[in-house]
């Protein structure tokens, strides 16, 4: 029986894999430590709530957008950043690890812009129905809430 082969790594593939496992690595911490900071027990003083009530919340302020402004404005406030984040990224790969021709940065620029025309509206969609279906909730809760409350009659 032969011996298996053993796997060896090009020069080339370990250039290129060590700054991606780095860059997964990073990235993999951080989405962690997001997650835990999201989820772990707030510390509250004793007799306060731990989740703020809706039904005291404010509405926007003269300021603030609500509606679809704030929708539009949410969404592209998120994939905007993140197209310039990937492809400053795709950028510091290609001239940091990967030499290969001047089609390649085409090809990235244009592959993320199609990422991106087919992502943004799937997430804006999401974004959407998220934020109808609180406010759903919110109206439920507050139905609910009128109908605990006993009906005060004329002599109070």
């Amino acid at each position: 029986m032969a011996p298996a082969p053993v796997l060896a790594l090009s020069l080339a593939d370990r250039q290129a894999l060590v700054p991606m496992a780095a860059g997964y690595l990073i990235l993999m911490s951080a989405l962690g430590f997001g997650l835990r900071r999201l989820y772990r027990p707030r510390r509250i003083p004793s007799g306060a709530e731990m989740w703020p009530d809706r039904r005291r919340a404010a509405p926007p302020g003269p300021g603030q957008r609500a509606g679809w402004t704030a929708l539009v404005r949410r969404v592209a406030g998120t994939v905007v950043p993140g197209y310039l984040l990937l492809l400053a990224v795709i950028v510091a790969y290609y001239f940091g690890v990967a030499k290969v021709g001047p089609g390649f940065l085409e090809g990235a620029v244009t592959g993320t812009a199609l990422l991106l025309g087919l992502a943004a509206p799937v997430y804006a969609a999401l974004s959407w129905l998220t934020e109808r279906r609180r406010r759903s909730r919110t109206r439920q809760d507050r139905g609910r809430a009128a109908r605990r409350r006993p009906a005060r009659s004329a002599s109070d």
